[in-house]
């Protein structure tokens, strides 16, 4: 076997889906057939690169370094003979981008702005995954970061086009005094005594895999607080000891908080780019992708209780 890259193309649809069964229809394949493709690659790269959950599929520590590289790759593939500053269609080199909160978007936006020097960025800050699929639909934004959930795809029209970027973990954050600190990771059950502080509805499924994760633990929340404040606020409150909160698997603690992984890993968040493909030009699509997926790759290898993690999942 040699790799191709509708080999490529095959690992990048079952991330972006979190699961063989819908990469398979989005390839317009058999299960079967994508599975066994799956295997093959698996052999021939010696190691697996998925592993199962109860939602579907996530990639192992080798099948992320393998992702990224892949998306490179066809990033690359598809860029060959295009001019990006030239990319958006029918209209003058201005890109209007809208973000959820996420820790991808400082390290995208530099990136991009050097692949595409003539290409001027507009950044909104939009909390709602719904909200930004609502500007896309409108017309009001050209691309967005958004989030989803595995069995939660993000939905739009046939005018909007969505591919994941990155499924991570959630983690959990916690005053550094906790009387769980001693801990590798953190069985979600154990918490269930304490204070949360939860961000508001994204229109995506949050919060209810929080509290289906919960449910599921054989808890219901002591108390919720909602919260929607900057990070550095957030993050006084925990290490004051006021509650709790599940984060990023890329947020670093400030003093006074530490960041730890839930044992079994029972939520799951995927970080989506979404664009209008009748104003954004595949190659600047292909560009806004690989500057995401490296910004994201950056944060992983800058957060040692991700690195803990990976190497003992």
């Amino acid at each position: 076997m040699e790799l191709e890259l509708r080999h490529l193309r095959v690992l990048c649809a079952i991330a972006d889906a979190g699961s063989v069964g819908r990469a398979a229809v989005a390839l317009g394949q058999s299960q079967p057939a994508t599975s066994t493709q799956l295997r093959r690659i698996e052999r021939f790269l010696g190691g697996p690169l998925f592993e199962r959950r109860a939602s579907g599929v996530a990639p192992t520590e080798y099948g992320m370094e393998v992702l990224l590289q892949a998306r490179e790759v066809l990033a690359r593939v598809a860029g060959i003979g295009s001019r990006p500053q030239a990319g958006l269609v029918g209209g003058p080199t201005t890109l209007r981008f809208a973000a959820t909160n996420s820790s991808i978007l400082s390290g995208m936006m530099a990136r991009a702005r050097a692949r595409m020097p003539d290409v001027t960025l507009t950044v909104s800050s939009v909390y709602a995954s719904s909200a930004i699929v609502e500007l896309l639909e409108r017309g009001e934004v050209d691309a967005g970061i958004a989030a989803d959930y595995p069995g939660l795809t993000l939905r739009h029209s046939a005018a909007v086009a969505h591919r994941g970027i990155v499924t991570e973990p959630v983690f959990v954050a916690l005053p550094a005094r906790h009387r769980l600190r001693h801990r590798t990771e953190v069985n979600l059950a154990d918490l269930a005594e304490d204070d949360w502080f939860v961000t508001p509805d994204d229109g995506a499924g949050w919060p209810g895999v929080f509290h289906e994760a919960c449910a599921a633990a054989g808890f219901r929340p002591h108390a919720v607080h909602e919260f929607i404040g900057d990070r550095q606020q957030l993050q006084a409150m925990i290490a004051d000891g006021l509650g709790v909160s599940l984060v990023q698997a890329t947020l670093w603690p400030a003093q006074g908080v530490l960041v730890k992984p839930l044992t079994g890993t029972p939520i799951w968040v995927r970080y989506v780019l979404a664009w209008r493909p009748g104003r954004v030009a595949e190659p600047v699509a292909e560009a806004l992708f690989g500057a995401a997926a490296a910004a994201h790759h950056e944060l992983l290898a800058r957060a040692p209780h991700f690195q803990t993690w990976a190497s003992a999942t």
